[in-house]
């Protein structure tokens, strides 16, 4: 069996993919080069990880704010995720052995979409590799709500009480129900902010911030997150 490269404990990495649009703009390029680009960037990083001993890789591929923008964007990254999908779904060679799972919401998601989404996961769920999480129509704050929803209706059913109501079971609402928090949030392309990514998952995350555009993301750039996270002293609110 090929020796992975050990992250020493590292089980979890999420990451903003920021910055597809500038890098394509200061090239004088339409987005939509920078959004394929990025997802070459994406299929180079999976391939890595594959080869560490990382468990889950969580990637913010589309937001609930995402349809904010133009029409013609929104259209070409709709049929980029689907032709990346279908590609996962039809040439399993293409998946690095990943199990590939969608969190989000699929409201506002085509019947086709949603059918290559189900498909891609039946596909892959019994691939025993790194687990890709695409955080797809995600938002937070929606996440959130969903969660409430349902254990409103535990409690309004008479299957749960007000009282056992719990941070588990929280948790076993959201979207990534059974997965490790993630240790590490990596974001790219020069801002600061958490823009509604797993705010309940990644309150003891470390968060390390990148000028580097996503496409010009490589394994170097991610290793060395990951040594930074080595430096850091995590207390999880202890002395």
């Amino acid at each position: 069996m090929e020796n992975k490269i050990d992250l020493r404990g590292v089980k979890h990495v999420a990451i903003i993919m920021d910055g597809n649009r500038r890098w394509a703009k200061e090239r004088g390029l339409k987005a939509e080069r920078g959004h394929k680009e990025g997802v070459n960037a994406l299929q180079n990083l999976v391939k890595f990880c594959s080869k560490t001993t990382l468990e889950f890789l969580t990637v913010f591929a589309f937001s609930t704010e995402n349809w904010k923008r133009s029409p013609q964007e929104v259209k070409y990254l709709m049929s980029l995720i689907e032709d990346n999908f279908e590609k996962y779904k039809n040439e399993p060679e293409k998946t690095q052995n990943c199990k590939i799972n969608v969190i989000g919401s699929f409201a506002g998601l085509s019947d086709r979409m949603q059918k290559i989404i189900k498909d891609v996961q039946e596909k892959t769920k019994n691939n025993t590799g790194l687990s890709l999480m695409l955080a797809f129509n995600y938002g937070g704050r929606l996440e959130i709500v969903d969660a409430v929803k349902k254990i409103a209706t535990l409690v309004k059913d008479g299957a749960l009480d007000i009282e056992e109501i719990s941070e588990t079971t929280i948790k076993k609402s959201l979207y990534t129900n059974n997965i490790p928090d993630p240790d590490l949030v990596i974001r790219t392309g020069g801002q600061k902010r958490t823009s509604n990514f797993l705010p309940w998952q990644s309150i003891y995350s470390e968060y390390i911030f990148l000028d580097t555009f996503w496409p010009d993301f490589k394994e170097t750039d991610f290793m060395a997150a990951i040594e930074e996270f080595y430096k850091r002293e995590r207390r999880f609110g202890g002395g």
